[in-house]
């Protein structure tokens, strides 16, 4: 069985066959004390880490060789489907190291991958974002993600967009010239056109006014301060949708809840406490 190089600690891989015209699979992060993974996590195709193992002196665990999957708790994608799984979009774009510290700080497990299997079999999935709309947008059609997220969130399944996540959710926007996005959300993305002496982008504290109630504001006080960085903000068709606002020379809308859906224009990863409020509450959010 081939081997595969560089994988890092901690991450379960799918073994490959190239004569099947397989290529290789994405890694997938865990942290290895959940109770219900597998007790052993493939390090490479063939290679296993076996965590009750004691450290070497070096530090490192001992390595057993073995095929297949490891462990007997099923294939990875079964897995998914027994936990509470959150999947965290990857398009090649976006802070996704700090989403996926901040779940794992409030003692979720998270994924961060690009796999359509994985994404259609977590039960929580999130769309993170940092950069220019029309790049992500092409990344997203370039990894054959648009479909994966139209379907999860088509499925019901909790989806929280943050800050270009939520952008794209949007049918166009007008971030250097006009691009289309996925669509989900009437309406478009409208550029900064403010006075006062106020700076664009708008980057910085500001403080976030709730609407109406939202199962993810749960216990966080209504007036705190969030974390925002964005020169564009969302400007929905059906402004019954906004669940916050915050004002910015004028107000924009700062999150939306519709059904299953909830994104907000700023960070939760980088909102210190109220953040991770919002970060368990989507983790623990059942429709």
């Amino acid at each position: 069985m081939p081997q595969q190089e560089n994988a890092p600690a901690g991450c379960l891989k799918r073994p490959f066959s190239k004569a099947a015209g397989e290529s290789k699979p994405e890694a997938y992060h865990f942290s290895p004390t959940h109770p219900k993974l597998p007790r052993q996590l493939v390090l490479r195709v063939g290679y296993v880490e076996d965590f009750d193992k004691p450290r070497t002196k070096h530090g490192k665990r001992r390595v057993s060789a073995r095929r297949g999957w490891a462990g007997e708790k099923g294939d990875f994608f079964s897995i998914l489907q027994e936990l509470d799984m959150i999947a965290i979009i990857d398009y090649g774009m976006g802070n996704l190291r700090s989403v996926s510290k901040a779940f794992e700080a409030v003692g979720h497990q998270a994924i961060v991958t690009r796999d359509p299997r994985a994404i259609g079999n977590a039960s929580h999935v999130v769309l993170p974002g940092v950069g220019a709309f029309g790049d992500c947008m092409a990344n997203v059609e370039r990894y054959g993600l648009a479909e994966p997220i139209r379907a999860a969130i088509q499925s019901g399944k909790p989806f929280l967009g943050i800050c270009l996540g939520l952008q794209l959710l949007f049918e166009e926007s007008e971030e250097f010239g006009t691009h289309k996005g996925l669509g989900i959300i009437p309406g478009r993305v409208r550029r900064f056109t403010v006075d006062q002496g106020l700076k664009v982008p708008h980057m910085g504290w500001n403080n976030v006014a709730l609407t109406r109630p939202c199962p993810l504001f749960e216990g966080i006080t209504n007036g705190s301060y969030w974390y925002f960085v964005h020169s564009f903000y969302v400007d929905p068709s059906d402004k019954a949708i906004a669940t916050t606002t915050t004002d910015y020379g004028a107000t924009f809308v700062s999150a939306i809840w519709r059904d299953n859906v909830v994104a907000c224009q700023f960070h939760p990863e980088k909102s210190q406490a109220v953040g991770l409020r919002l970060v368990k509450n989507f983790g623990v959010w059942h429709i």
